[in-house]
C-alpha cells in the first residue's frame, strides 16, 4: 500500500500525460488540411495536351502538341511558344500573332482545345504514373484508379503537390469521410511513400 501511495502521483502524472497526447492526435488525425484552389481550372499546365487547328491557310492543319515542362509547345515554321500559364484564347492568339509577325502567313484562324490533363501519381501504389484529369476526381480515386495502394503503403501521410506548395493527406480518413477527400486539379502530384514498418 505504501509503494502504491509513493508513485501515485507519477502514476497519475503518466497517465494524464498519455491521455492528453491520445486527445491531441486523435484531434489531428479528423481533417485534412485545406487546399487552395486556383481561382480558375483555364490556365494552360505543363503535362496538358492540346489540339491546335490553323485554318484560312493553303496548308490548313490541325496539331496534336503537348506542354513539355518549361511550359513550351512546339509549332510548324515558328518553332517553340510559351502556353503555360495562358488561356486557350490567349494562346490562340499568341499564336495566330506569331505567324504574322514571322511573315508566314498574312491572316489565318487559330483553335486551340484541350484534350486531356493530367494529374501524376507516384510511389506505394499498383500503377504509378499519369491519370487522366476530370472536374470530379479527388485524391482518393486518384489513388484507386491507380490500382490502389501497394502492401507496404503509408495511407495516412500522402503528399499532394500543387503550386511548388506540399500537403499531407491522409487517404484512409478521406475514403471513410468523402467531405475529407480533396478535389485535385490538373498539373497535382501525389506521392504515397512507403511505410517504416
Amino acid at each position: 500500500m505504501v509503494f502504491s501511495r509513493r508513485y501515485l502521483p507519477v502514476i497519475l502524472a503518466a497517465l494524464a500525460s498519455w491521455i492528453v497526447t491520445g486527445c491531441a492526435t486523435n484531434r489531428s488525425e479528423t481533417a485534412n488540411p485545406q487546399i487552395p484552389i486556383p481561382a480558375s481550372t483555364a490556365q494552360l499546365r505543363p503535362g496538358d495536351s492540346l489540339t491546335i487547328s490553323l485554318q484560312g491557310i493553303p496548308d490548313a492543319s490541325t496539331n496534336a502538341v503537348q506542354i513539355d515542362d518549361q511550359g513550351l509547345i512546339s509549332l510548324p515554321y515558328i518553332g517553340t511558344l510559351q502556353a503555360a500559364g495562358a488561356s486557350t484564347a490567349e494562346l490562340s492568339q499568341r499564336i495566330r500573332e506569331t505567324y504574322v509577325a514571322k511573315a508566314i502567313y498574312t491572316a489565318l484562324d487559330v483553335s486551340v482545345s484541350v484534350t486531356e490533363r493530367y494529374v501524376y501519381v507516384g510511389g506505394e501504389v499498383q500503377r504509378p504514373g499519369r491519370i487522366i484529369w476530370t472536374p470530379d476526381l479527388t485524391a482518393g480515386k486518384a489513388v484507386q484508379a491507380a490500382g490502389g495502394f501497394s502492401l507496404y503503403a503509408r495511407e495516412n501521410a500522402v503528399s499532394l503537390v500543387r503550386d511548388n506548395h506540399a500537403y499531407t493527406i491522409d487517404i484512409k480518413l478521406a475514403q471513410s469521410q468523402p467531405s475529407q477527400d480533396p478535389r485535385l486539379m490538373p498539373g497535382d502530384s501525389l506521392q504515397v511513400p512507403r511505410s517504416p514498418f
